[in-house]
Parts: C-alpha cells; structure tokens; sequence
C-alpha cells in the first residue's frame, strides 16, 4: 500500500496580507456615489439617490478586492502578480516611521523593484542574489513588515 503525500503542506501560506486602502482612502472612494446622484438628481431624485449609492457600494468592494496581495507561500514570495523564489533573497531589513519615509524618497534603491502603496508605512527592503536579475532588491509596503520579514526568512530556510 503506498501513502500519498499532501502537497497542501509544501504550498501552505506562511503569510498573507492583503494591501486594501486606508479607511479615509475609501471614505474618498465612496464620494464618488453623491456626485453621480447630483448628476441623475435632475431627471429624478430617486432614481439618483439610489445610483449614487449603488455607485459607492461598488467602488468601496471593488477597490477593496481587488487589491493587491502579499503572501509567501511554501518558498515563494509573491507580492502582487509578481514572485520570486525565497532561495534568491537575501536578509529581509525592516523598516518603520521616518526610516521608511526616507527608504521610499530620497534613499530608494535605484536599481530594485518596488512595490510601494500610499498610506501603509512599513516597508521591508530583501536584497536579490540571483545574479542573472537585473534587480538588486524588492522594496515592499507592507502594514507589518516584522512577521512579512519573518515569512521571507522561514521561506529561505525552507529551501
């Protein structure tokens, strides 16, 4: 008798966030909803009333899923559509407050990847070993950048 092995335990999600947008980011998102009820409001108010908040409910789910998503996944991270394997990353360095505000502007790796998402202050910076890509580090926005550094490092030493 042969037992199978699970694969669900090689592709487990170490980490997994998703990157939605700030509370008043959805609150400027949802005021679209009373600018299309004015626009309709002439024809009837009704009518407008209820596109405008149809128009805002749709707009909120919408920017809500459609965000991007970080995950390390088995030995892979992935951060948006984009993904490198964990074998290729060196170690992942943290970074909160002013340290990140200066790490996204004037401190920025020129010659990395970044993923940047307004509104989130962490950042991890993981410098690229693979000497065939033509990108140094990834920079990522992430709102807990210990336990993404975290997710990175048990999936390089899973490799």
């Amino acid at each position: 008798m042969r037992l199978m092995q699970n694969p669900e335990s090689e592709t487990r999600h170490i980490y997994r966030e998703r990157l939605t947008p700030s509370l008043w980011m959805l609150v400027v998102i949802a005021l679209a909803g009373p600018m299309v009820s004015l626009v309709f409001a002439p024809i009837d108010s009704g009518f407008a009333l209820i596109l405008g908040v149809v128009v805002s409910l749709v707009l909120v789910a919408l920017s809500i899923t459609l965000s991007p998503i970080l995950r390390v996944r088995g030995t892979v991270l992935h951060v948006g559509r984009a993904y490198i394997d964990a074998r290729w990353l060196g170690e992942p360095v943290e970074f909160t407050g002013d340290e990140a505000r200066a790490r996204r502007t004037r401190d920025i790796a020129r010659d990395g990847w970044h993923f940047l998402r307004g509104g989130i202050d962490g950042l991890v910076i993981v410098p690229v070993t693979d000497p065939a890509d033509p990108m140094n580090s990834w920079t990522i926005s992430t709102r807990t950048p210990d336990r993404l550094a975290a997710a990175i490092r048990a999936a390089r030493d899973a490799t």
